[in-house]
């Protein structure tokens, strides 16, 4: 059996604001590039918007259920986010880089840490819009959430600017078929790379003018 067959995938992890666009990178990611990529299907205890189907979107769970698999030790990294806890099932990422596929997990900071912490040479990439203006009208297009939970994920991406150095790549989806590619070339490239000064400068731009939004003073 030749090497190439026996390689063990890559595992990648991407976050980024709540609005960039994430599911749709991953889906045309998966799409336009067959065989190569599988996406971790998350477990949350959130409940499922209209066009979210059990399994394909996540893994909807009770919170009880949540718990039980906690102590079972299911998850690879388990983790609360904006009132709702996520987790990434163990079996699914390792039985698919056994497999030689690339796993890709869609995260928060918080669960990235962890993970990172058990698999070091996790490439990890974050996802952001050219600009505040942008991230806003893409969550208030969705038409899933009332403004107290909108305006909850902007505060939360004021915080996610302050991470965004700890990631080894930015990612500005703006047209999405350029960006999938520039997502597909970056999980390629054989060293961990880190931000741009120019990314860094556009997310602290991005905070600032997140804070004027909200109103939110130093």
């Amino acid at each position: 059996m030749s090497d190439e067959r026996n390689r063990r995938g890559k595992l990648i992890v991407v976050s980024g604001f709540s609005g960039a666009g994430k599911g749709s990178l991953m889906k045309e990611l998966l799409k336009n590039y067959p065989g190569q990529y599988a996406l971790s299907v998350s477990v949350t205890t959130r409940a499922p918007r209209e066009t979210e189907i059990d399994g394909i979107s996540y893994h909807f769970k009770t919170q009880e259920e949540f718990d039980r698999l906690v102590e079972e030790g299911y998850f690879i990294e388990y983790a609360g986010y904006t009132g709702n806890c996520y987790g990434t099932p163990r079996p699914f990422v390792e039985e698919n880089l056994d497999a030689g596929r690339n796993v890709i997990l869609e995260i928060e900071r918080a669960g990235a840490m962890i993970v990172r912490e058990k698999y070091p040479d996790v490439k990890m990439i974050f996802i952001t819009t050219e600009n505040a203006e942008i991230l806003e009208k893409r969550l208030r297009d969705r038409k899933t959430e009332t403004e107290e939970k909108i305006l909850k994920r902007l505060r939360t991406a004021v915080t996610e600017c302050d991470y965004v150095k700890e990631y080894h790549a930015v990612i500005v989806n703006d047209v999405l078929e350029e960006s999938v590619i520039c997502l597909h070339n970056t999980i390629m490239e054989e060293e961990n790379g880190r931000p741009s000064e120019e990314d860094l400068k556009r997310i602290d731009r991005i905070r600032e003018e997140l804070k004027i939004r909200l109103g939110i003073q130093d």
